[in-house]
């Protein structure tokens, strides 16, 4: 009998700890190899740690929401060696390590993670979730439903039956997939088993402590101000619902292509508008490519992935990025260099955006654009005559943050102006 230590590894992204946002095993378990360990988020960015061995789980580092830092212990597991037979010894067992090139980076912000003990032999073993699930209580529809203990316990808080959750791969549900199925549900009459709710009381982890440190820095650390404009955007609807009429087999145009374009037509006029501030070394960086976040709301939280080089993607192809960004943002099947690198950023609420709004600087970003809500209000128009007559149009409002550090109001102001005079006339968007 041996024990293997699996500590965390580099998961390459520089970082130098990461956050446990779900154990898929307790002590006591028995994991199988390339069995599911824990998820470890870095970044917004959710890694799967799968099990090296096949063994019982002796100890865990810490729990949900407790930072890990690289090279330390995460699991210890017990093996059984080829021929062996459950260990009956006294003698001490021998502990295999993961190799690591260097000794294990421990931050001094963050407390060492402690393993807990493995059960002695006079300690009655924490009990194991069967992983099949009655679903009515009399053993009827009794397929094996798979899922860790944290995801039946949150089905079971929301009255869900994990019966009917879909599960993404292997027939294992895991908390995207419990996700969906409330996303999906939410609109078909999908309620609580319970309709009156007590308090509840939440601890912030993972993405959403990553949002909360974000935007605190960010408010904390920028000068934020703000600049609103009314934009009549008739003519670019009218030409966005010509366009869709004969796209053929390209993806269907939303408003944000055309948007993301008259911003990429503008940003050349207006460089300090893509940039990005090191307060700290106290350097301005004005980027050529212009990187655009797109904020995106997902069942996790807020998440940004990034176009790159959207200056140089036509409508189609920015209407398909996007459309494959959000999906993968929704998912959780973003990729660690498709979620960092933004160089400026859009954030939209579609048809609840509202008449204005002031979005949060995405730091170290010094500018974020909000197009809002499109409304139909009467409007005096020029005429024929020389006049004027009373016309129903189409409006829309288009925010602006920026950090007062770098970006005037006058450029911001100019900025906006300019997008607006495409926005208003957008056959310009399309002329070379």
């Amino acid at each position: 009998m041996a024990t293997y230590t699996f500590r965390l590894p580099d998961i390459g992204e520089g970082i130098a700890e990461a956050e446990i946002v779900a154990w898929h095993v307790a002590i006591g378990d028995t994991v199988e190899e390339d069995g599911r360990l824990a998820d470890m988020m870095t970044d917004k960015v959710t890694v799967e740690m799968e099990s090296p061995v096949t063994g019982r789980v002796v100890s865990i580092a810490g729990e949900v929401g407790d930072i890990v830092a690289i090279g330390s212990a995460l699991v210890v597991i017990e093996t059984v060696g080829e021929g062996e037979g459950p260990s009956t010894g006294s003698g001490r067992a021998e502990e295999m390590e993961i190799a690591t090139p260097q000794e294990p980076f421990v931050s001094s912000e963050v407390e060492t993670p402690r393993l807990a003990p493995a059960p002695s032999a006079t300690t009655t073993p924490p009990k194991r979730v069967s992983t099949s699930l009655d679903t009515n209580g009399t053993g009827g529809r009794d397929a094996k439903i798979l899922a860790s203990p944290a995801v039946r316990q949150r089905a079971r808080d929301l009255g869900v039956d994990l019966a009917e959750v879909r599960p993404s791969e292997e027939g294992r549900i895991r908390h995207a997939d419990l996700d969906q199925f409330l996303a999906y549900n939410a609109t078909g009459g999908y309620r609580s088993a319970s309709s009156e709710r007590g308090d509840e009381v939440i601890k912030v982890i993972g993405l959403r402590r990553r949002i909360a440190e974000n935007m605190a820095a960010s408010k904390r650390h920028i000068p934020h101000f703000s600049y609103v404009e009314e934009c009549d955007v008739t003519a670019l609807e009218a030409m966005r619902e010509q366009l869709n009429a004969n796209r053929g087999d390209k993806p269907k145009l939303t408003l944000l292509p055309l948007l993301i374009t008259a911003i990429c037509r503008t940003v050349p006029q207006y460089p300090m508008i893509n940039a990005r501030y090191d307060d700290e070394a106290g350097v301005v960086t004005r980027y050529g490519a212009i990187h655009l976040g797109m904020a995106a709301q997902t069942s996790a939280g807020l998440m940004v992935p990034v176009i790159r080089n959207a200056q140089g993607l036509n409508l189609w192809q920015l209407a398909r990025e996007i459309g494959r960004l959000a999906e993968a943002a929704r998912s959780g099947g973003a990729k660690p260099d498709e979620l960092t690198g933004s160089t400026l950023t859009i954030t939209s609420l579609g048809p609840l955006g509202g008449v204005a709004t002031t979005p949060v600087i995405n730091r170290p970003e010094v500018a974020i654009i909000g197009p809002n809500r499109i409304v139909e209000r009467p409007m005096f128009v020029p005429d024929s005559m020389g006049g004027e007559r009373i016309e129903k149009r189409k409006l829309m409002n288009i925010s602006i943050s920026c950090d007062h550090r770098v970006v005037d109001g006058h450029d911001a102001a100019s900025f906006v102006q300019a997008m607006k005079k495409l926005i208003e006339t957008p056959v310009l968007l399309l002329a070379d």
